[in-house]
C-alpha cells in the first residue's frame, strides 16, 4: 500500500503535528509505504520517518497556513507537481489535512481517479466554512464532497460536515508525546499554545492571571507571529502580570515533557478548537484541566466528566473554577486520574487500528499483533 500524507509545510502547528506522528506511525507498518509531500520548503519542525517530497516549484515558504482566495490559481504548480509525484510512485492513497488541501480533491480526482482521497478536518466546521476558508468556500465545498472518504474529530463536526459527505467518520488525534506524569506537587498552571491571541485567547488568559491563587504562576509554552508576540508583550505590561507569568517559548520533545510535568494544572482558554492536541498531551501527563468550552475541550471533557468546563470567553467563571483546582489537592488528584483514563483513548496504537481499514490495510505488523494479544 502506498501512501502519501500531505502538508503545506512541516512547520510547528498542531496539524502538522497530529500529520507527522500519524505519519510516523503508518510508516511503521510492514504494509505500507508512506512518503510525506510538502507545498513548501521548510526546515522540518518535527521527525519524520518517512521519505519527505518537496513541490517543484516550492511555494512561499513563509507562509505557515494559506486562508486566501483561489487555491486553484494560487497553488497551481504545486498542484501539478502533486499529481505527477501521485503518478510517479503510484500512490494508491492520498492524506489530505485540513481546508487547502483538501479542497484539491477535485482536481486530484479528475487527474487520479483510481486514487483514495481521504480528508482530514482538523478544526470545527464553522471556523473553517466561515472564518479560515471565507474567501474559498466554494473550493472547500468541492473538496468535502470530492474525497472518498472524511475524517473528522469531534460529535459536533460529524454532524456538519455529514452535510457534504456521507463517507464520514470521527477518529481522534493521536497523543503526540511519550508523557511523564505529573506528581502535581508545584504550584504551576501550564499552558501550552501558539501565541495567537484571538484564536487561543491569549488575552483572556492574562486577564485570568491577577486572580490566580497567591503563589501560582502560569507557564506558557508557544511562540507567535511578531504582531500577536508584540500584543501579548503589551497586554503582561498592561494587566501587571509579569509575575505571573513564565514565558518559555515554542518546545518540543523532552522540554515539552517537562513543562507538563513540572505542572499542576492545565488551562485552555481558545475562542474555538477543533480537537487541541495539547489537551490530551497534559491528560497523559495526569494533569487536571479546566479548559473553556468549545467544539474540541467539549469533545476531551464530556460535559465535566474528565475536566472543569467553563463558559466561553467567561473570565470570571473560568477563575472561579481554576481557583477551585489550585486551592485544593483532592479535587486535583481526582480530576488526576481522571485525565490519565481519558487519555487512553488518544493512544498512537488506538488510533492507528482505526486508520488502517479506511486505508485498506487488512494485516497489521507483528508488533501490533503482538500487543494486542
Amino acid at each position: 500500500m502506498h501512501v502519501m500524507m500531505t502538508m503545506e509545510n512541516v512547520k510547528m502547528d498542531g496539524v502538522k503535528r497530529a500529520s507527522t506522528v500519524l505519519g510516523n506511525a503508518l510508516a511503521a507498518e510492514s504494509e505500507i509505504d508512506l512518503w510525506y509531500y510538502s507545498l513548501a520548503e521548510t526546515t522540518p519542525f518535527f521527525e519524520l520517518d518517512a521519505p519527505l517530497i518537496v513541490a517543484q516549484p516550492a511555494a512561499d515558504p513563509s507562509l505557515a497556513n494559506f486562508f486566501g482566495a483561489d487555491p486553484y490559481a494560487v497553488y497551481r504548480d504545486q498542484i501539478t507537481d502533486l499529481v505527477f509525484q501521485i503518478k510517479r510512485l503510484a500512490i494508491d492513497v492520498v492524506i489530505l489535512p485540513a481546508g487547502l488541501l483538501n479542497s484539491f480533491a477535485p482536481l486530484l480526482k479528475a487527474q487520479c481517479p483510481n486514487v483514495r482521497l481521504i480528508g482530514w478536518m482538523h478544526n470545527n466546521f464553522n471556523t473553517y466554512m466561515n472564518d479560515y476558508y471565507q474567501e474559498m468556500q466554494a473550493e472547500f465545498v468541492a473538496g468535502l464532497k470530492a474525497v472518498d472518504e472524511l475524517i473528522v474529530l469531534t460529535d459536533a463536526d460529524y454532524d456538519e460536515y455529514r452535510r457534504y459527505n456521507e463517507h464520514i467518520v470521527k477518529i481522534y488525534n493521536p497523543l503526540t508525546i511519550d508523557a511523564a506524569q505529573s506528581d502535581l506537587s508545584q504550584p504551576i498552571v501550564a499552558f501550552t499554545g501558539r501565541i495567537a491571541i484571538q484564536h487561543k485567547g491569549i488575552d483572556l488568559l492574562l486577564r485570568a492571571a491577577p486572580t490566580l491563587t497567591p503563589g501560582w504562576r502560569i507557564a506558557i509554552a508557544g511562540d507567535g507571529a511578531p504582531e500577536d508576540m508584540a500584543r501579548f508583550q503589551a497586554l503582561v505590561a498592561e494587566l501587571g502580570v509579569a509575575d505571573r507569568i513564565i514565558y518559555r517559548g515554542a518546545l518540543k520533545d523532552d522540554a515539552l515533557k517537562r513543562h507538563y510535568q513540572d505542572a499542576s494544572v492545565f488551562v485552555s482558554t481558545s475562542r474555538w478548537e477543533g480537537m487541541p492536541l495539547v489537551i490530551g498531551e497534559a491528560m497523559a501527563s495526569g494533569l487536571p484541566v479546566v479548559a473553556m468550552s468549545n467544539s474540541g475541550s467539549d469533545e476531551f471533557l464530556q460535559n465535566g466528566r474528565y475536566g472543569y468546563l467553563t463558559a466561553p470567553a467567561d473570565v470570571a467563571d473560568f477563575s472561579q473554577h481554576l481557583n477551585l483546582m489550585t486551592r485544593n489537592a483532592s479535587l486535583r488528584q481526582h480530576f488526576s486520574r481522571r485525565s490519565l483514563k481519558r487519555a487512553q483513548d488518544f493512544g498512537i496504537d488506538q488510533i492507528v487500528s482505526e486508520w488502517l481499514p479506511l486505508l485498506g490495510v487488512t494485516q497489521w505488523n507483528d508488533n501490533y499483533d503482538a500487543m494486542m494479544g
